[in-house]
């Protein structure tokens, strides 16, 4: 009987985490009350070993008894993933919550400190752990290989944002000179300031300073992103896998599988639908009473992700015109204008993260798709 009542016995502990401390909220069915403390050691060793001897207080504060289920969560945010595997490795039950699935009061104005927002969360975190799992969404922690594998696309991503913002200036700033279309040579001409303006005349010399400069600062980015790209044995072996199969596709180059090995297929999806979800290409229509309309695609996770599979998706209609999405894309589209296929390849674009997920996960190949021919 003892063992039965443990087992229903439950404590939850929410951390509201922010830079200077955290505020640890802790809810068991033993109290009347719940518990709140504030953490606010200097460094990280100190700060969990704090929160560790914090769970032992709040347990013998709120009545639990030995045996009974304890679960932590905080939000994903500054901390990462490294807090929760340090719980699991002292054998704590833990979780990172989803931000976005805390529901919060849409008032326009609403009080808001750390003391009410762990309030809010543990109180959500009690009715998860109680079962009703749609009181929070929880993240799927990665492994350490697959989040240090994320870095290298990320890590690529800002230094081309960056290349493309510098010579987008430097372009920018030439033609207010009336100097375009730019030679090929341009780069050593402005080196050997024999760039002419419109009329004939050497650009002015802070101008031509300031531009050699941005010059010299894409050049550096430009050698970063080769360092980069010798990087990527440093790869885990699944992501390389991963990588090696999608380029295997006709329609897929190497920076695009790059992409969606290191963002997207990491993850473990149980289904298609979860698949749409995470890069937001699912609907979300408004039934209520008699009106009901669509509301456009939930456009949830990272906006860079779904610009690729878009543009992955044009791609896959012009290498892969015997492929079914294919096919089935000019049946809907025949017949209608440019706006329509616009909003088509949002459909082609799920469609297609759902094919190759089944591709990587199970070996089946897109169904009329070819594949590269491989070198002798």
């Amino acid at each position: 009987m003892t063992a039965i009542l443990n087992t229903l016995c439950l404590m939850v502990m929410a951390i509201e985490i922010s830079a200077a401390k955290w505020k640890v909220a802790s809810l068991s069915s033993g109290a009347s009350k719940l518990r709140m403390k504030t953490l606010e050691q200097e460094g990280a060793a100190e700060r969990f070993e704090a929160l560790l001897a914090e769970i032992v207080l709040a347990r013998k504060a709120l009545l639990v008894p030995e045996g009974a289920r304890v679960l932590v969560a905080y939000e994903a945010g500054t901390e990462g993933f490294w807090l929760v595997r340090a719980l699991w490795a002292a054998g704590i039950e833990a979780e990172v919550i989803d931000p976005v699935s805390l529901q919060v009061d849409r008032r326009a104005r609403r009080v808001k400190t750390d003391r009410v927002d762990a309030e809010a969360l543990v109180r959500a975190l009690w009715r998860h752990g109680c079962g009703e799992l749609r009181a929070l969404n929880m993240l799927r922690v990665p492994s350490t290989d697959a989040e240090d594998s994320r870095e290298w696309q990320r890590a690529r991503d800002r230094l081309a944002a960056a290349r493309r913002g510098g010579v987008d200036r430097m372009v920018k700033k030439l033609r207010t000179q009336g100097i375009w279309p730019l030679p090929k040579t341009w780069r050593a001409d402005l080196r050997a300031e024999g760039l002419r303006t419109f009329f004939g005349k050497s650009l002015g010399p802070l101008l031509s300073k300031s531009l050699q400069m941005e010059l010299e600062r894409v050049e550096q980015i430009e050698q970063k992103l080769k360092e980069l790209e010798q990087q990527l044995d440093h790869l885990d072996p699944e992501a390389r896998r991963r990588i090696e199969g999608l380029q295997q596709l006709r329609g897929i180059g190497a920076t695009g599988a790059r992409a969606l090995a290191t963002t997207l297929y990491w993850r473990t999806f149980k289904n298609r639908r979860e698949v749409g979800a995470c890069v937001g290409l699912v609907g979300t229509p408004y039934d209520s009473g008699t009106m009901r309309q669509d509301q456009g695609i939930s456009k949830c996770g990272d906006p860079k992700l779904r610009g690729l599979l878009v543009e992955l998706s044009w791609l896959w209609l012009r290498y892969q015109p015997q492929s079914a999405l294919t096919q089935w894309f000019n049946q809907r589209t025949e017949g209608g204008g440019k706006r329509h296929k616009r909003v088509m390849i949002v459909a082609v674009a799920r469609k297609l993260a759902i094919a190759l997920w089944r591709y990587l996960k199970d070996g089946v190949i897109p169904e009329g798709a070819r594949l590269k021919r491989q070198a002798a």
